[in-house]
């Protein structure tokens, strides 16, 4: 595994960031890794304007992500906030039956470029989401990830990441959610 930089996504780190959506059309079918903010049309028709919405939101500095950068192209990226900031989860019904008390960061989504997948990216941009919360002042994370021991899932069901990648960085599971082999799992991050 290659170490990378990691920097936050900020108006500065923009056009890198939007380079890397260019690249893949727009991510996710043309959501532009709005989907978890607010409503939005996630399709090719509305890329334009999802691509606009991100922009003001990071521009505003209401959206975060943790940028992992080969040298000056982002190759991939941790979408992380406060629920506040993140609203919309999958099986949102599911978790308000028990939500997590206390919860000051919530990660949604991940996203590596084609060429650089199965290098271990997705970790160190989970590792620099958790730095970035810790220079932010801590406090409990909490994460969705798909538990995938034992089936083959497609990397495009995977925008949450994976029980093991968690796990691997110090989350406990909480408890399932839906009916897919999903988790609510959390941490507590420290002051930096």
């Amino acid at each position: 595994m290659t170490s990378h930089a990691v920097l936050p996504l900020t108006a500065d780190t923009w056009p890198a960031f939007a380079a890397l959506a260019e690249k893949h059309h727009g991510v996710w079918g043309g959501c532009w890794c709005c989907w978890f903010h607010a409503p939005v049309t996630v399709n090719r028709e509305h890329s334009a304007e999802n691509r606009a919405f991100k922009q003001r939101l990071v521009t505003a500095g209401d959206a975060h992500a943790a940028l992992v950068f080969d040298g000056d192209a982002a190759i991939g990226w941790c979408q992380y906030g406060t629920p506040d900031e993140l609203p919309r989860i999958y099986h949102r019904k599911d978790y308000d039956s028990a939500p997590v008390a206390g919860a000051g960061y919530r990660i949604t989504c991940f996203f590596v470029d084609r060429d650089h997948r199965r290098t271990g990216v997705a970790d160190e941009a989970l590792r620099g989401a958790l730095d970035l919360i810790a220079r932010a002042g801590g406090g409990l994370v909490e994460a969705f990830p798909q538990d995938t021991a034992g089936r083959r899932v497609s990397s495009s069901f995977l925008c949450g990441g994976t029980r093991t990648l968690f796990e691997r960085v110090g989350f406990g599971v909480e408890r399932p959610i839906g009916r897919s082999g999903h988790y609510v799992m959390t941490r507590h991050v420290e002051a930096a």
